[in-house]
């Protein structure tokens, strides 16, 4: 007597004329099936003979418990290093995260996003690539999937977020600027679709009110958040009639190009015009000059996100308070010495 094979999920499904996807979600008890289907479907699984081993589905559903780190840069080393830091954790905690990086495109997010929920995430970190629409992560708050923000958040979210103070951060470099005599100061980078942008063009503002910098002495220049759009805001600043005399960058890769445009121009990084960073990555400190910072603990922001994640994942739940991690500026070469003989030119 021929001995009869097992059944199968594809049995099932061919039986009842639907889905393996709708077999799967019967089988788990979902109530997102339509009554009918479902009885359709409980009926062929008696008719093909079909027994469910519910140990080992839950295996394969902890195996599949994905956690994904997606990341919209991973070529800026700041977003790299705050990586680490989100793995560290995940290594200490046994599990094995994804990683994606988005390279700043939406379409890019939401296919790798897809494809996690495909996979059965149980966790994200995101940092959203620009020009991400407000409802792109509505589908993982519906699903009940944990999601936390890192560096960047939406406008109205309820996604909590893990992210430096940058407004204080902004203020701390300007001020430092403005009282080292320069009184015509810039900002170089990002654009107003950032949250975070925001918050720093803000602090830099509130700054040089504070210290009495004139709205005339002061430059906004909006531009790529990497060294090509340091040095493009450099050399649009430099041919302004009245340019000005020091710059906080949106982040340090757009101050690195900030300090080759200096040099491709002639001019002497931090003699001849102050350059500030913002996230102090490791490469600042040992660049030529080394680089004044905004130091926002990378890696302890990292691993504050998977905390967090981790967290609201053994809970089951889908909000946590949003966290704001202390700054602190690291002054190195960068800002050169104090203009106390300029400052009467620099008015």
């Amino acid at each position: 007597m021929a001995v009869r094979e097992k059944a199968t999920i594809l049995d099932i499904a061919r039986e009842a004329g639907v889905s393996k996807s709708t077999v799967s979600l019967v089988l788990q008890g979902s109530d997102l099936i339509r009554p009918e289907t479902a009885t359709k479907v409980r009926r062929a699984i008696e008719q093909v003979g079909y027994v469910y081993n519910r140990g080992a589905a839950n295996l394969r559903k902890s195996q599949s418990n994905v956690i994904g780190m997606v990341i919209n840069d991973l070529t800026n080393p700041f977003f790299a290093e705050l990586a680490v830091g989100m793995e560290r954790v995940f290594q200490s905690a046994g599990v094995v995260p994804f990683i994606a990086n988005t390279a700043e495109n939406p379409v890019r997010q939401e296919e790798v996003l897809r494809s996690l929920m495909e996979q059965g995430v149980g966790g994200l970190i995101i940092s959203p690539a620009r020009g991400t629409a407000p409802d792109a992560f509505h589908r993982l708050e519906l699903a009940g999937i944990p999601v936390v923000f890192a560096m960047r958040r939406l406008p109205g979210s309820r996604i909590p977020a893990v992210a430096p103070d940058n407004r204080r951060g902004a203020m701390l470099a300007t001020t430092h600027l403005a009282r080292k005599g320069h009184r015509r100061l810039a900002f170089f980078g990002g654009s107003p679709d950032l949250v975070v942008y925001q918050d720093r063009l803000g602090g830099f503002r509130e700054a040089c009110e504070a210290e009495g910098i004139e709205p005339e002495n002061i430059t906004v220049i909006e531009g790529e958040t990497n060294r090509r759009g340091g040095m493009a805001c450099l050399e649009t600043a430099l041919a302004a009639p009245n340019p000005p005399t020091a710059a906080l960058c949106f982040n340090d890769a757009v101050a690195f190009g900030a300090l080759l445009g200096l040099r491709k121009a002639g001019r002497e990084p931090g003699r001849d015009f102050a350059v500030v960073g913002f996230d102090d990555v490791a490469e600042a400190e040992h660049y030529m000059p080394a680089l004044t910072s905004v130091s926002v603990n990378t890696d302890g922001l990292g691993e504050r996100a998977a905390h967090m994640v981790l967290k609201m994942m053994q809970s089951g739940t889908t909000r946590a308070e949003d966290h704001v991690g202390a700054v602190n500026l690291v002054v190195r070469e960068s800002c050169g010495p104090a203009r106390t003989n300029k400052v009467e030119n620099a008015r």
